[in-house]
């Protein structure tokens, strides 16, 4: 594998590492280390200090071996005695010598602003968990982490850095892809026999199951979609399904990390979000020359994977629509195992799982052993997520993150700072109203408290101003 050839090259070391955020993501970095043999997590921060000592202890570490600190020099003495180290405070991170990469996984964008430069200025590698904030000022992140000589990292594992690497991969052996893009965590489930579609709640992501029955005669709209009614059933199938749940905010701010990292496109306002099989998506995410939906080629959208029950899922996985110029090399790529339209003019790869921190060591290593990273070459500003009022919102009430069902989310073009500008979704997580809004507007600076002190403000205003 690649990975070893080019750490084969190296000097390795334990590389110790802490974890900000104790959360599902920030876990399984931690509990996955004791099958890495080149990475110890030494320190996890969280506030709720019960979740941090507890991912040590789904990690098998003996309650006598992680101690609380409070302090840096308190953390790193006991990481020099043996110990693993949780704490309630992870601003000591960056002041902890022997840490040398850190996973910042708050979810907070204004807290991971703060720890990720702190961190970087402090000489530490640092993989973004976080896509909230990375979504807002990834960019200057990572230009600061590089005149650091240090590495800022999207984090393997999570589907932006995943499908950037699928993305990147198939255009250096030469394909063209026509479209990139991600699969819901939830799917909706065909149940044929009693003509109803579901969906199961996972706790994250859908929060309860729900069901449509079907009419009969709608149930053709259901089956394959035949060549070149792509987007008749497309239409359809959204109006059947339109009290299920569909793509969250989460789904497309992973989507605008990728979009700035590889330079594809929103393939609208908002994002198509069809429900698709696997194997409807050659057929139907590619251009209108290939009887697909398109206007032109280098698209990111998202889709509802649809299923039986006992058929294959996307599990939240990956995917990028190609074709090749050349009709030899066309004729292998849709026919050596990957799935095709019906002309054979396009085909998807696809990538049908993240494992979240179990994968994250690959990013861990890259940046200690290689200083890379394991994203795009490129990260510039181009798209913003930004937020859409739901229903009509009135002034005084605090906007929330990418959960807050009072708001819909797009990807949009990215703007300069002014009263009428859309702002950045996660520079209004935690903000006052300062006016009302009424349902349809999109978020601007002039509707919220300005926070033009904060880590987050200050970042995203230096990013603006810089020649990209």
């Amino acid at each position: 594998m690649i990975y070893n050839k080019m750490l084969e090259k190296v000097d390795k070391h334990v590389i110790k590492v802490a974890v900000i955020g104790a959360g599902h993501f920030g876990t399984a970095i931690v509990t996955q280390q004791n099958n890495e043999e080149w990475i110890d997590v030494v320190l996890v921060a969280d506030i709720n200090l019960e979740s941090a000592q507890k991912a040590y202890t789904r990690a098998n570490i003996p309650e006598e071996k992680h101690k609380y600190a409070s302090t840096a020099e308190e953390a790193e003495k006991l990481i020099q005695e043996g110990y693993f180290v949780y704490t309630n405070d992870a601003n000591i991170i960056a002041n902890v010598p022997s840490i040398e990469v850190v996973c910042e996984g708050t979810g907070v964008p204004e807290a991971s602003a703060k720890l990720s430069l702190d961190a970087i200025n402090a000489g530490k590698h640092v993989v973004s968990i976080s896509k909230e904030m990375d979504s807002v000022v990834g960019p200057i992140l990572k230009r600061k982490a590089k005149e650091k000589g240090v590495v800022y990292s999207p984090v393997d594992g999570d589907q932006p850095s995943l499908l950037m690497a699928l993305v990147e991969w198939a255009r250096l052996i030469g394909l063209e892809v026509i479209s990139g893009g991600k699969a819901r965590d939830g799917e909706f489930i065909l149940d044929e026999k009693n003509n109803k579609v579901y969906i199961k709640q996972d706790g994250i992501t859908v929060h309860e199951d729900a069901s449509v029955n079907i009419k009969p005669e709608d149930m053709k709209y259901l089956e394959m979609i035949p060549e070149g009614k792509a987007e008749e059933y497309i239409a359809k199938r959204a109006e059947l399904l339109s009290s299920l749940p569909n793509a969250g905010a989460f789904d497309l701010c992973e989507l605008t990390i990728v979009a700035n990292c590889t330079g594809l496109k929103p393939a609208s306002y908002p994002l198509t979000q069809a429900t698709l099989r696997i194997t409807e998506l050659p057929v139907a995410y590619c251009e209108k020359q290939n009887k697909g939906i398109y206007e032109e080629s280098g698209i990111i959208d998202v889709h509802t994977n649809f299923r039986r029950f006992d058929e294959s899922g996307m599990g939240g996985g990956v995917y990028i629509v190609v074709k090749c110029d050349n009709a030899y090399s066309q004729y292998i790529v849709s026919t050596k195992g990957q799935i095709p339209n019906y002309d054979l003019s396009t085909a998807v790869i696809y990538r049908p799982y993240h494992l979240c921190g179990v994968e994250t060591g690959t990013s861990i290593l890259c940046a200690a052993f290689l200083g890379v990273d394991t994203g795009s070459m490129e990260y510039k500003p181009i798209y913003d997520l930004v937020k859409v009022a739901a229903v009509d919102i009135p002034a005084g009430e605090t906007l929330g993150n990418d959960h807050d069902l009072r708001l819909i989310a797009e990807i949009r073009p990215q703007s300069k700072k002014s009263p009428s500008s859309p702002l950045p979704g996660h520079m209004i997580t935690g903000s006052k109203v300062t006016r009302d809004i009424k349902k349809g507007e999109i978020i601007t600076y002039d509707m919220v408290e300005d926070k033009s002190d904060s880590v987050l403000w200050k970042l995203r205003s230096e990013q603006e101003n810089l020649d990209w």
